[in-house]
């Protein structure tokens, strides 16, 4: 039988409650395997699993039940191990890194922040900044809406105009939060979003960050920003690879927004 694998901890982590389930249907009770000075938050893998709702649900709240009594390296949904010898071998492999990873985020959440413009608002700064964008509408505007040709070019200079904000909210955003947090991950581009990082902030601080984060939207309405928080800090269990060593990843990622 596969093993689900929900997080690592240090071997003097509070017990879960008891009876606590895992994913799956019916839920997977949820143990822990210890090896030296490490542990992992387990449970027997369901077969077929898929990034349900459901089972998305479990993993947090498995996540949370731990966390709650200390530091948790969080696991991707979908961390599946051979079995629990695999698990183990990790631990014993990997113990300086876990290690120095659990002092390190002890007492820390993760908050991801994502940011996309408001498009009525960033096109009326576009036509206000740009005296080539403003000519042109007005020409436009004066010849009965212009030609097809000069459409197309005014539709392409707002574009150009409109990416290249872009950049520069991102950076502008990025100056406001970065001083507030520990530790700054930048994730992946996703479509519709101009922005998407993951601040590292210690717990009993959080409000100096979200305090932050109020200002930088007074600062900057023309941009919508949001922030999904507080998480287990997924986005800093590394650097090196973010699952034991011989397991698959399957679905989405939970936590990172």
């Amino acid at each position: 039988m596969s093993t689900y694998v929900y997080g690592i901890a240090a071997d003097a982590h509070p017990a879960l409650p008891e009876g606590m389930g895992g994913v799956g249907d019916p839920p997977r009770p949820v143990r822990i395997l210890r090896e030296g000075e490490l542990a992992a938050v387990v449970s027997e893998a369901p077969e077929g699993l898929r990034p349900k709702r459901r089972d998305l649900l479990a993993h947090q709240n498995v996540l949370s039940e731990a966390g709650a009594a200390g530091c948790v390296l969080p696991m991707r949904f979908g961390s599946v191990a051979p079995d629990d010898n695999s698990i183990t071998g990790v631990l014993a492999e990997r113990a300086e890194h876990y290690k120095e990873r659990l002092r390190a985020l002890e007492g820390r959440v993760e908050y991801n922040v994502k940011a996309n413009h408001v498009e009525e608002a960033v096109l009326h700064q576009v036509m206000a900044q740009s005296p080539d964008i403003r000519g042109l509408a007005e020409a436009n505007r004066q010849s009965g809406g212009g030609s097809y040709d000069d459409k197309i070019r005014l539709g392409e200079l707002v574009a150009a105009a409109v990416k290249a904000r872009e950049a520069d909210d991102a950076a502008a955003l990025r100056s406001a939060l970065d001083s507030s947090a520990e530790d700054v991950s930048t994730g992946p581009e996703s479509t519709g979003w101009l922005a998407n990082v993951s601040y590292l902030v210690d717990r009993e601080s959080a409000e100096h960050f979200l305090a932050a984060v109020e200002q930088a939207r007074k600062d900057m309405p023309h941009l919508e920003v949001r922030v999904n928080g507080p998480l287990p800090p997924y986005s800093f269990v590394e650097p090196g690879p973010a699952e034991p060593a011989g397991t698959t990843v399957s679905g989405t990622e939970t936590g990172a927004g």
